[in-house]
């Protein structure tokens, strides 16, 4: 149960305390969090930051360690759904993000690419419609065929895209660098604070910035961003060096790749047993567990031993594209989350956007992250 991320050990954050009542509270202290208190205090406000456990200890801690450009849906559905030229703005944005993401994280990211692969024919075509718009609107995507595809990966997989700008992340070591420019910044960080009703906070704004884990904060919102599941693995470390960059494949239902020092990390699976997977319940479970340990034997060509097993929960939307605005209903309130899985790099994002709507200077982009859509209004 214990996330191979977190267990790196920690240096202390800054102790800052404010001097005044805060302008801005913000709940939840992953990338979301972080990210917008950072960008909040380096605009001169007053922020203080609550974290139920420590920075970095929920779906900052827990995921694939995957910093993937793009949103959770592909990018020609996307741009079907919303238009060509509103899509191109938000890849590019995230583009822009992981730049910066990858200039902060120092050595907690490696800017290796990633690539995703179709498990059949049916989904090859869909990769390669998407390969397509890509091309054509002038992002940088590869094509890998069949026979390009050597080592473990031979004959599994009848293609994949390569996403040149992407990234592997060690999540946990990133966020609490992040958690340690805001509290450098000025940010008051309260580790082993939950937040248990909005009445307890004395400021005139409140981010929530919680994603997938419920919050009882949103009112309406709440559940609407459905808490899901994801459980992983982390082997022994291995010799060969076969997944240096980050592969995921069946729709993003399997993820994996090796750290530096040869572990083999996989992740996914939930669709083994999906009903049990809606959930804030952070426990492995026997059948997901046993699907990702078989993945990873029949890749290996052996069995490996499982040295880490653990379990996070990230927010998903309906129509997987980020939450973050004003509450309907609560001009105080606000929500950023609703990731698809795809948080580390979004969330990093989407704190930064809700920091600078708080301040006055809303992003076009959020009019399509409006949270308004989940209530139907």
């Amino acid at each position: 149960m214990t996330s191979y991320w977190l267990s790196e050990p920690r240096s202390p954050l800054l102790a800052h305390a404010l001097d005044g009542p805060p302008d801005v509270v913000v709940v939840g202290g992953g990338v979301t969090g972080c990210s917008a208190a950072l960008t909040l205090a380096r605009a001169g406000k007053r922020v203080c930051l609550h974290e139920a456990r420590e920075i970095a200890a929920g779906a900052s801690g827990r995921n694939g360690g995957f910093a993937l450009r793009g949103g959770a849906a592909p990018y020609d559905v996307i741009a079907h759904s919303v238009g060509r030229e509103r899509a191109a703005a938000y890849w590019r944005e995230t583009e822009r993000a992981l730049d910066e993401l990858c200039e902060l994280a120092g050595d907690a990211a490696r800017r290796v690419g990633s690539l995703r692969l179709a498990v059949d024919e049916e989904e090859r075509d869909e990769l390669r419609a998407e390969f397509e718009a890509l091309r054509e609107d002038g992002f940088a995507v590869e094509w890998r065929d069949a026979a390009a595809l050597d080592g473990p990966l031979e004959g599994r997989f009848p293609g994949g895209m390569f996403h040149p700008p992407d990234a592997a992340l060690q999540p946990a070591r990133w966020v609490r660098r992040l958690g340690a420019l805001a509290a450098r910044a000025g940010v008051e960080i309260r580790e082993y604070s939950r937040v248990a009703s909005l009445e307890d906070l004395d400021a005139p704004v409140v981010l929530v910035a919680t994603d997938g884990y419920p919050s009882g904060l949103l009112g309406e919102l709440e559940g609407l961003i459905v808490p899901t599941r994801g459980q992983m693995i982390a082997t022994e470390p291995i010799e060969e060096r076969w997944f240096e960059v980050p592969h995921y494949g069946r729709h993003g239902f399997d993820y994996w790749h090796q750290t530096p020092d040869g572990r083999i990390l996989a992740g996914g699976f939930r669709d083994t047993s999906l009903d049990s997977e809606f959930t804030a319940d952070e426990h492995t479970t026997t059948i997901v567990q046993g699907a990702l340990e078989a993945f990873v034997e029949d890749l290996a060509g052996r069995p490996l031993r499982v040295d880490y097993r653990w379990a996070g929960i990230f927010g998903l939307v309906l129509d997987f594209m980020p939450v973050v605005g004003p509450v309907p209903g609560d001009e105080r309130l606000w929500i950023a989350g609703g990731y698809s899985g795809h948080g580390n790099v979004l969330g990093f994002i989407c704190g930064q956007l809700a920091a600078r709507a708080i301040l006055g200077d809303r992003d076009p982009l959020l009019d399509l992250f409006e949270p308004g859509r989940l209530l139907g209004s």
